[in-house]
């Protein structure tokens, strides 16, 4: 084979192909390589390799003659890589650090891993040790490791949306609050405009009284000078005129010196309240913003700690008897007194009982109808009250059903009621029967024993707790969407629709409580059998509650009743 000749094709076998000039063979032609560029990893011939070295990127490069080629084989090495380092861009990766296992360039590995014993250039590591790189591996993992920082994106942008949904409302209650604080100054600039106005109209009546009675005197005055001008032969009438115009003189000068007093003592000015404009002063805002964790539906809670609270009053003849509670936006909670026919209204933080509101007969289950305002079933009444909870908690209206009514929950504009059997309605809240759900499509009835309700915000989920079938969900068209009765629930009593969209359910039987998505899949077992403490049998649960004064951060709150049992548990989540 003549150095630089052309060789014959017929003759190329795989080793002697590798070892052709690559600037030639591009070219069609098979010159053999007499020189070989360790960073192109390519062979050239000896007039290629005059071309190769006056390239401008090729410049610097280690070119060896074909002898100083590992000996042995007329192999090679392997091609560099191409990919240019990160922090030094005008470099190639083409080092391996054995020690950390890290790839990088020479100056990486000058800077970083000059301590190193094991560095290599990759093309001579690769060429000297039978290392196999597993791609299909490392792109299986790479997918993976893909598709779960995609649907942490999606969960970002959702929490995004969320964000900003929240922001939205928060500006609504801003301006709200703030046309509160508009409302309440215009009552007292109309107290104060009345004050004004009733003042200045008793002060104008005493001068119009005054005015009668100046005008009375100018009259007598007149009349008198008249009198005694028109009279001057009897001497008789005279005398009689003349004594009734001093008489008339004197009253006047009384009313002329009365009046003059009044004059001089009788004012009016306004006084403005600064405390009002300096309070505002030291308000930099008009509320006070915090940040809470937010769970999803579908995140399990933890139980961290309780504690009981004692909540009967000097009242109550009975053993009080929780029957339901609910949680309203403030962070107090509404508790349904079944044996003391009472709505109890407890402390957001100390679980007091603030105030109570007697009823006509045993309440069953209690819901909130906005900020202030809930409703509760009385069964034997068969009627649903509404209770207004501002100032003094008092019933304000209530409607009348034509069955025993217990399970009660609201979702927008409507209430859901059960009777305690086998029927759920949808009422307006002026009473009237929009729709009833007992059967499904087969004709088979969905429910035995119904005990309470929950309805999704967006009324497209009704979950029904009944102690014979555990927990129902149905959809807005009143079909089945799945069920739970398991060992793990026995004799379903109370469902409660929390803040994030899951659902919890007592178990009466099973002394505990279970957390369900919204679809109704069982998340897990929120509060387990308790053999010291049996009969849950209401469960509330309030997500915005702040327990500043322990630990500076918000604190989830459950509340849970037996019974009966004149306490309730309130556990951290």
């Amino acid at each position: 084979m003549a150095t630089g000749q052309q060789i014959d094709t017929d003759i190329l076998s795989d080793e002697i192909f590798d070892v052709l000039c690559s600037m030639c063979r591009n070219e069609g032609k098979n010159t053999e390589g007499e020189k070989y560029c360790v960073d192109c990893q390519d062979y050239f011939c000896v007039s290629c390799v005059k071309v190769h070295s006056k390239v401008p990127l090729c410049v610097g490069h280690k070119v060896l003659d074909k002898s100083q080629v590992k000996s042995g084989t007329s192999k090679p090495m392997p091609r560099a890589p191409a990919e240019r380092c990160d922090r030094h861009s005008h470099k190639h990766i083409d080092m391996y650090c054995q020690n950390h296992d890290n790839v990088g360039c020479s100056t990486c590995m000058a800077v970083d891993h000059r301590l190193c014993k094991d560095t290599f250039y990759i093309p001579e590591f690769i060429q000297n040790n039978t290392y196999l790189v597993e791609s299909r591996e490392i792109q299986t993992k790479l997918k993976e490791i893909a598709k779960t920082l995609e649907k942490q994106a999606d969960r970002f942008k959702q929490d995004k949306q969320r964000l900003l949904k929240r922001k939205a409302e928060i500006l609504a209650d801003i301006r709200k609050f703030r046309q509160e604080i508009n409302d309440q100054l215009d009552k007292l600039e109309k107290s104060s405009i009345d004050d004004i106005e009733s003042k200045v109209k008793c002060l104008e009546d005493k001068i119009e009284d005054s005015l009668k009675q100046l005008q009375a005197n100018k009259s007598r005055i007149r009349s008198a000078n008249d009198k005694l001008a028109s009279t001057n032969t009897n001497h008789s009438e005279v005398f009689v005129y003349v004594k009734m115009g001093e008489d008339a003189a004197n009253v006047a000068n009384r009313h002329i010196e009365h009046a003059e007093i009044k004059s001089t003592v009788e004012d009016i000015e306004f006084q403005p309240d600064r405390t009002i404009l300096t309070q505002l002063e030291q308000k930099k805002t008009i509320g006070t913003l915090s940040e809470k964790p937010t769970k999803t539906a579908d995140s399990l809670f933890q139980i961290k700690g309780n504690q009981s609270y004692n909540v009967k009053v000097k009242s109550d003849k009975n053993n009080c008897d929780i029957i339901s509670a609910c949680c309203m936006e403030d962070g107090t909670i509404i508790l349904a007194d079944y044996n003391n026919r009472k709505l109890k209204r407890l402390h957001s933080y100390n679980y007091t009982v603030t105030e109570y509101c007697d009823l006509p007969g045993e309440p069953w289950q209690v819901c909130m109808i906005n900020n202030t305002q809930v409703a509760v079933t009385i069964p034997s009444k068969k009627e649903v009250h509404f209770i207004s909870l501002e100032r003094k908690m008092k019933t304000t209206n209530k409607i009348n059903t034509d069955f025993e009514c217990y399970g009660l929950a609201y979702s927008n504009n409507n209430l859901y009621i059960s009777d305690d059997d086998t029927s759920v309605y949808m009422y307006t809240l002026s009473g009237r029967k929009l729709n009833q759900f007992s059967k499904d499509q087969s004709g088979h009835k969905l429910f035995s024993d119904i005990y309470s309700l929950a309805v999704s915000k967006d009324a497209t989920r009704i979950y029904v707790a009944d102690c014979d079938n555990g927990l129902i969900v149905l959809d807005n068209n009143g079909q089945v969407i799945t069920s739970f009765n398991d060992e793990q629930l026995k004799e379903a009593e109370c469902c409660y629709l929390t803040e994030a969209g899951s659902v919890l359910v007592s178990g009466f039987d099973s002394n505990n409580v279970l957390q369900f998505t919204c679809d109704g899949e069982l998340i897990g077992e929120v509060i387990k059998a308790d053999s010291g403490k049996k009969w849950i049998q209401s469960v509330c649960c309030n997500q915005q509650t702040t327990k500043m004064c322990i630990c500076n951060q918000q604190t989830a709150k459950m509340c849970i009743s037996r019974s009966p049992d004149n306490n309730i548990e309130v556990y951290d989540i």
